[in-house]
């Protein structure tokens, strides 16, 4: 098996779980990529044991060296494309572009060329709304009418890409996972909720959105990988829910207060000019954009009855998920 992205918190994940189940594993990674937060991972699930995260073999590139990834796909038939830039900053928006489009684009041409098998692993950031309020399933296309972020329109071209594949002969099929729950880089990403409430967060908004166990997508793609579905892509959405709830629930687990004071649109639009002025001066990343502050007063619903019905799936519950990270975080 072939894993881009495996160092992040879902390519961990994927790479633990395929090696539970007596699978060998090739993974892809930068010179310069820090091992730390997957080792450390790997141990707290293996009490220790350091013999599964040794099994792994590492090979120095990077997804937009096509060549690279040639030689490596031409020796394995499965491939799991996980690798992925996420950031809502406009200094990155570059960097998203390379690495979430060309970067895919790459891959499917390398699984075009060798008749590999690749699983996609999305985002629901790539699909566009559900029409009249229902929950967005995998029929809601974007149009050239969508507005979105740089980061969800490279995602949504990226899938264009694997859909281009297809058409073109590739055995593929894709995940649109929501937000991941889940222990990892406790600095990046959606694992960094926890650390911001551990902090002491004060604020929450009336936005809602989609949560899904970055296990539960791990074993998901390792199922669709070893089934005959093919051209298709499947939301990976366990539980809707409010901010209010995932910063109360978060906050509980680790024993800290919830954050208290809500944050209303006017609010969170003060909030993200002021820290990209802050920003600015200072030369770090703003904690709130403008693109964040709109997502987390917006409210997102979405189904995964397909990926249900189609592999008989039953989904780790919200509840369960954020106790799982909690005892990572307060444990690793």
């Amino acid at each position: 098996m072939f894993i881009t992205g495996a160092s992040g918190m879902l390519g961990t994940h994927l790479a633990y779980n395929l090696l539970k189940k007596g699978e060998s594993v090739t993974a892809l990674k930068r010179s310069s990529t820090d091992l730390s937060s997957m080792k450390s991972i790997f141990a707290y699930y293996e009490k220790g044991d350091n013999s599964l995260f040794e099994k792994i073999e590492w090979i120095d590139g990077d997804i937009l060296d096509f060549y690279i990834l040639d030689d490596i796909i031409s020796k394995h038939k499965q491939v799991y494309h996980t690798a992925a830039f996420v950031s809502f900053h406009k200094q990155d928006h570059s960097k998203i572009r390379d690495i979430n489009i060309h970067g895919t684009e790459n891959i499917v041409a390398a699984c075009i060329k060798h008749k590999s098998r690749l699983v996609y692993s999305s985002s629901i950031a790539a699909l566009g709304r559900s029409d009249g309020g229902g929950a967005t399933t995998e029929k809601n296309y974007r149009d050239s009418t969508f507005k979105s972020s740089v980061y969800s329109e490279s995602k949504f071209l990226a899938e264009q890409e694997v859909w281009r594949g297809i058409a073109e002969g590739l055995d593929a099929v894709m995940v649109n996972p929501s937000v991941i729950i889940g222990p990892g880089d406790w600095n990046k990403s959606s694992a960094q909720l926890f650390k911001t409430v551990a902090n002491g967060l004060k604020f929450y908004t009336n936005g809602s959105n989609g949560y899904i166990d970055v296990r539960d997508i791990a074993e998901v793609m390792y199922r669709l990988m070893n089934s005959d579905i093919t051209a298709e892509r499947f939301i990976l959405s366990a539980e809707n829910v409010t901010y209010k709830r995932l910063f109360e629930t978060i906050a509980k687990e680790l024993k800290v207060a919830p954050p208290t004071i809500l944050a209303n649109k006017i609010l969170s639009e003060i909030s993200w000019r002021v820290l990209g002025m802050w920003s600015a001066l200072s030369g770090n990343s703003p904690l709130v954009t403008k693109e964040t502050a709109k997502s987390a007063n917006s409210h997102y619903d979405y189904s995964s009855q397909k990926v249900i019905d189609s592999l008989n799936y039953k989904f780790i519950s919200f509840n369960q998920s954020v106790k799982h990270a909690a005892e990572l975080y307060l444990n690793m």
